[in-house]
């Protein structure tokens, strides 16, 4: 090809669609220094401020998705929908892509379908063990669906399946060409301003927070701290200011609002406390962690209790289900007093990284232009 390269990339609504997206596009511009990329998104969703933070242009689209709780916000998706398709259609005739990524999310809805029906190539991400709406009804007229877990074939035609993984954070990819040794682990520990003789459990409940695992390890800390470990926990924006006024200060915790330095914190950590959203499990594999997953039930088509269940049939997890979430006290002391199980939990979750997902992505997206 002589002419640049121009890669048309949509996807968005929630982090996990964006940060995929952009972690493609810097796998496009690390391969292909002068190629132009660019970004379509909808308006007023976090992708319109994330992707520009990150060095790329986008465009937002009207685009919205449908309103179970709140059903006469539907009325107007019919005018959306049509605003939409115009508006990519000029985007597209406009900038004149090669191909067209999409990482799920309902923008990439009429990005990809326009595309589509303009012949261009397209090539789908799907994140999650279980595809979500937009990725099926795109699956049919995509040259390329790069998977992050095994049997999609269930769903998408397996002559176009590429089993790639997630795209996740290149410092996290890293890890899992070095995995962490106990020394290792306790260097992370003194980094973290932690005791290096003591097992830690982290808690990650997202950037917003999850409340039950809030509430779950508040109920629990007080024996985990009575054993001898330590707790880094990351409770989210929206309950660190009550829970920090609520509790006491303790020595062997540390309560964060979120963690700037998570690849410390993942090498530091014994135990792993999680969500299981499809990022953050590429994430734990590629750190070997020992984690225990509590699915979010208030996800579409409640793909994180698919994904969480994916790992733990191979080894690779514990599942507790939010129902459940009463019994994380004992469940974290038995596993930190259960040396072989952590190893195993470790092993199994190493052998399923795919810390080169991004790089993967892109050889398949330049067989679709070659």
């Amino acid at each position: 090809m002589t002419e640049s390269l121009r890669i048309l990339i949509s996807g968005g609504g929630t982090g996990g669609h964006i940060y995929p997206a952009i972690s493609i596009a810097h796998a496009i511009a690390q391969r292909h220094p002068k190629a132009e990329i660019a970004f379509v998104g909808a308006l007023g969703r976090m992708e319109m401020h994330m992707v520009p933070d990150a060095g790329y242009p986008i465009t937002g689209i009207p685009i919205a998705g449908f309103q179970r709780k709140a059903m006469h916000k539907n009325l107007s998706l019919p005018f959306k929908l049509v605003k939409s398709l115009w508006s990519v259609w000029q985007i597209i005739r406009s900038f004149k892509p090669h191909a067209v990524v999409g990482t799920g999310g309902y923008v990439s809805g009429p990005t990809l379908k326009v595309a589509q029906l303009m012949g261009i190539p397209t090539l789908i991400q799907e994140q999650n063990s279980f595809a979500g709406k937009t990725n099926r009804m795109l699956a049919a007229k995509a040259q390329s669906i790069c998977v992050a877990y095994p049997g999609m074939e269930k769903v998408f035609p397996s002559e176009r399946i590429h089993f790639s993984g997630n795209p996740i954070r290149p410092a996290i990819a890293a890890m899992a060409d070095q995995p962490c040794t106990p020394a290792m682990r306790s260097e992370a520990k003194t980094t973290m301003g932690l005791d290096p003789d003591k097992a830690l459990v982290l808690v990650l409940g997202g950037s917003q927070g999850a409340r039950a695992i809030n509430q779950a390890v508040e109920a629990s800390e007080s024996l985990w701290l009575a054993a001898g470990h330590q707790i880094l926990w990351q409770c989210g924006k929206f309950y660190h200011e009550d829970l920090s006024q609520r509790l006491p200060q303790q020595s062997g915790r540390q309560l964060k609002a979120f963690l700037k330095d998570m690849p410390t914190a993942y090498r530091a950590a014994d135990v792993i406390i999680s969500r299981a959203g499809a990022g953050t499990l590429s994430e734990l594999a590629a750190v070997a962690a020992a984690a225990i997953l509590i699915p979010s039930p208030n996800v579409a088509e409640d793909h994180q209790s698919h994904n969480a269940r994916s790992l733990s049939e191979q080894g690779a997890a514990l599942l507790l289900p939010e129902n459940d979430v009463d019994g994380l006290g004992n469940m974290v002391m038995e596993l930190l007093a259960n040396s072989a199980a952590l190893d195993g939990l470790r092993s199994a979750a190493l052998r399923l990284a795919k810390p080169h997902a991004s790089n993967s992505i892109v050889q398949q997206l330049e067989g679709l232009l070659s």
